[in-house]
C-alpha cells in the first residue's frame, strides 16, 4: 500500500539544549511522541515521566548507524536500563515511541513491535537483530486501526529525526514511474534509481570483483564489508547484488561498482545514453519553463 504524502507540522524539542543530546519529536496534531535518547544520556531519560509508560523502542547500532533491534515493555526505562547493562548490546542510540496520554497498552505494543519488525524487514535498509518476529496478539479491528496510525507517525517522526527505517529506498507510484538509470563502464551492469538520499542500485546489478583501474584498498574493503552483510555475494568473478541498496550518492554508487574514483553525475545515465546530470537539468529546466509561463 502506498501511503499519500502530504504536508505535515512536526516540532522537535531540546530538553537539555544540546542537539545531538535527548531530541522530542512530535506531529502537532498527535498525540504520539518520539524520544531520541543517546546511550551517554540514559540517566537523564529514566528520570523522565514518559520512561514509565508503556511503549515501542528502537535501538541503532553498528558503525554505519544501520543495525536495529525493536523491541516493547510495559516500563519502556527499565527495559532500556537492562540492555544498557548488557555488555553485548552495542547499541548508540535509542528511539522511545510513547502515547501523550499514556494510553497505550502491551496489546497495542506487541502488535506495533511485531509489525515494525514485519516492516523493517520488507524495508531492508536496516540490518535487524531480532531473533524472531515478535508476538503478535490477537487485535480487534478499531485498536489495530489505531495501531496502523501510530505506526504511520511513527514512522515519520523517525525518518524526520534521521532513522527512515520504513521508508521504501525508491517511491511506488501508480502515476509517475521511477527513472531508472544505468552505469555499464568497464564491464558493470548495474541499474539505478536517484532519489532525494541518493542512488539506490538496484537488486540484480553486478560488477567484476577486481579491476585493472589505478585504485585503493577502501573500495576493496567497502565490497567486503557488503559481502559479510550478504547485500552482494560473488558468483563467477562478480558480485551481484541481492536487494537495492542505498548509496548516498550517484558518485558513491559508481565508484564502488567501479572499485575505483568515478564521477557518477556521469556514469549514470538513461536508456537513450542521457547522463544523470543531463537529465537533472532538463528537469530543472522544465520546472523553471513552467514557473516563468505562470507568471
Amino acid at each position: 500500500m502506498i501511503t499519500q504524502k502530504r504536508p505535515r507540522t512536526i516540532q522537535i524539542f531540546l530538553p537539555t539544549g544540546d542537539p545531538a543530546g535527548i531530541r522530542i519529536a512530535e506531529q502537532t496534531t498527535s498525540i504520539i511522541r518520539l524520544i531520541e535518547v543517546p546511550r551517554s544520556d540514559i540517566a537523564e531519560f529514566v528520570k523522565m515521566p514518559e520512561a514509565k509508560q508503556v511503549g515501542l523502542y528502537f535501538l541503532i547500532s553498528g558503525d554505519s548507524k544501520d543495525e536495529l533491534y525493536i523491541g516493547q515493555s510495559g516500563d519502556v526505562g527499565s527495559r532500556l536500563m537492562q540492555h544498557y547493562k548488557d555488555e553485548k548490546k552495542e547499541w548508540e542510540r535509542a528511539l522511545v515511541l510513547v502515547s501523550l496520554t499514556n494510553n497505550l497498552t502491551q496489546t497495542h505494543v506487541l502488535y506495533l513491535e511485531s509489525l515494525s519488525i514485519e516492516k523493517a524487514k520488507h524495508c531492508q535498509r536496516y540490518e535487524l537483530l531480532n531473533g524472531n518476529g515478535g508476538q503478535k496478539p490477537h487485535t480487534p479491528i478499531p485498536l489495530k486501526a489505531d495501531c496502523d496510525e501510530i505506526h504511520e507517525i511513527g514512522s515519520l517522526l523517525l525518518a524526520t529525526l534521521g532513522y527512515p527505517i520504513f521508508e521504501p529506498l525508491a517511491e511506488q507510484s501508480s502515476t509517475k514511474p521511477e527513472q531508472v538509470f544505468i552505469c555499464n563502464r568497464a564491464d558493470v551492469d548495474a541499474r539505478g534509481i536517484y532519489t532525494n538520499e541518493g542512488m539506490v542500485v538496484l537488486k540484480g546489478s553486478s560488477a567484476p570483483m577486481t579491476t585493472t583501474r589505478k585504485t585503493d584498498q577502501r573500495f576493496y574493503d567497502k565490497r567486503d564489508r557488503l559481502l559479510a552483510k550478504g547485500v552482494i555475494v560473488e558468483q563467477n568473478g562478480r558480485f551481484v547484488f541481492q536487494r537495492d541498496y542505498l548509496f548516498p550518492s550517484p558518485s558513491g554508487a559508481s565508484m564502488f561498482l567501479l572499485l575505483a574514483t568515478a564521477n557518477g553525475w556521469v556514469n549514470w545515465k538513461t536508456e537513450q545514453g542521457v547522463t544523470l546530470h543531463d537529465y537533472q537539468g532538463r528537469t530543472l529546466e522544465s520546472a523553471s519553463e513552467q514557473v516563468h509561463s505562470v507568471t
